[in-house]
């Protein structure tokens, strides 16, 4: 092991201590950086409780419009519910999914709801006269319902012939 002279250890003790000083100097400041996240979080749990509230409430609101969009008989009224209120109820299992019948697509199916088609008894139902006063309502070319078969097409999908239509119709 070689031996240090005197100025050697002078100098080894300098850049020691420069190098402590230093480091003091440039640390990062852990109490700041501590204080800032503590902050970030209170503000993060502040937003999230704010959030959770608002999703509450609309959650609430949502249960209140169901309720009042609903007559005696637990059927959805057709006022208002446009395609989303139609999806929820038929998934709901209020409501029948016309959109299965060919020449019925979402956005028909929401005007057929709002006309008070709901079920495939509904098309099931219908005369002539019917018929012809529906394809009026909604803009459609006279004829096209027979044309489309949407009876016959509801009398399978309402007997749970699923397979058959498929086969037939699609």
């Amino acid at each position: 092991m070689p031996a240090f002279t005197t100025n050697q250890w002078a100098i080894l003790l300098l850049v020691l201590v420069l190098g402590w000083l230093l480091g003091l100097a440039s640390r990062s400041g852990g109490r700041k950086w501590r204080r800032a996240y503590e902050a970030e979080r209170a503000d993060h749990a502040a937003a999230r409780t704010a959030h959770d509230a608002r999703l509450a409430a609309a959650n609430d609101r949502i249960v209140q419009l169901e309720r009042s969009n609903h007559n005696g008989n637990g059927i959805a009224t057709g006022t208002g519910l446009g395609v989303a209120g139609g999806l929820g109820a038929t998934g709901a299992g209020q409501r029948d999914d016309l959109s299965l019948i060919r020449g019925v697509g979402r956005g028909d199916e929401a005007r057929l709801n709002d006309l008070g088609v709901h079920s495939y008894r509904d098309i099931v139902r219908m005369s002539a006269a019917d018929e012809a006063a529906l394809e009026n309502k909604l803009g459609a070319a006279p004829g096209v319902i027979a044309r489309e078969r949407w009876r016959e097409q509801a009398e399978l999908l309402d007997t749970g012939r699923h397979d058959d239509h498929r086969r037939t119709f699609s």
